[in-house]
């Protein structure tokens, strides 16, 4: 189950994310439950990333890292940012770890939010 204990346990900075809330605990509790319904940039990221498409995989990690910042979910935004970062320079890199950690801290927020 969600709640301000669990996340912050995780490693979310809960204050940062409820204060773009407006401190409504319920808010932003139905904004990650939002962000993790849509599946859609995860899988267009992962699809674009397979086929080298490199502007398509900037623009899905970009819309990531926005969602995940507003709502402080740190263990996910890091990894996340960090290949944001590389798709911006158009880095030739292995970005297979970085989607592994991504897959990593997604499937536990999941499970947290499934308790």
């Amino acid at each position: 189950m969600l709640s301000i204990d669990n996340l912050r346990a995780w490693g979310a900075n809960v204050s940062e994310g409820l204060a773009r809330c407006m401190n409504n605990e319920a808010f932003y509790f139905r904004m990650i439950k939002l962000a993790l319904a849509d599946e859609t940039t995860y899988v267009r990221l992962r699809a674009a990333l397979e086929s080298k498409d490199l502007d398509t995989a900037f623009e899905c990690a970009h819309a990531l890292k926005g969602v995940l910042g507003n709502l402080s979910l740190t263990p996910l935004l890091k990894p996340v940012a960090e290949m944001t970062e590389l798709l911006r320079a158009r880095a030739d890199a292995d970005y297979a770890p970085l989607m592994a950690k991504i897959d990593e801290k997604l499937a536990e927020l999941k499970a947290l939010a499934a308790e």
